[in-house]
C-alpha cells in the first residue's frame, strides 16, 4: 500500500513514518510533503493509495489537498490528523471525502489500527 504523509511538523512526520515502518513491506511510504504545494504534487506524481494529512499547513489547507486527492484518486483513503478537532473542520473534512479524522494528541494511537484496516483494500486493486 502506497502511503503519502502531508504534514508541516517534522516531528509528527517522523512519528508517522516510524509507525508505518512497523508494517514492513505492506506499507510503501512514497513521500513526505511539508506543505500544500508539495502535497498536491506528490498526489499527482506518486499516486498514493492512502494520504495522511494535516489540516493547517503552509501554502493552504489540508482540506484543499483532500479535495484534490478525491478528485484525482477517488478510491484513495484519506486520514486527517489535526491539533484542531473543531466540529466544523470534522464536517468539512467529511464532506470533502475524508475517511478518518483524528485529533493528534488524543487519537494518534488509533492510527495503526486504521492503517491495518486499509491494507487489504489496497491489495485488492
Amino acid at each position: 500500500m502506497r502511503v503519502l504523509i502531508v504534514e508541516d511538523s517534522a516531528i509528527m512526520r517522523e512519528r508517522i513514518a516510524d509507525l508505518l515502518s512497523e508494517f514492513g513491506k505492506d506499507i510503501d511510504l512514497v513521500a513526505q510533503a511539508q506543505d500544500v504545494p508539495q502535497g498536491l504534487e506528490a498526489i499527482r506524481t506518486l499516486e498514493p493509495d492512502v494520504v495522511i494529512l494535516d489540516i493547517r499547513m503552509p501554502g493552504g489547507s489540508g482540506i484543499d489537498v483532500l479535495k484534490a486527492l478525491k478528485r484525482e484518486r477517488p478510491a484513495a483513503g484519506a486520514i486527517m490528523l489535526t491539533n484542531y478537532p473543531y466540529p466544523q473542520y470534522r464536517e468539512r473534512c467529511r464532506d470533502a471525502g475524508a475517511d478518518f479524522f483524528l485529533e493528534k494528541s488524543s487519537e494518534f494511537d488509533k492510527l495503526p489500527e486504521i492503517i491495518r484496516g486499509l491494507i487489504p483494500k489496497a491489495h485488492g486493486h
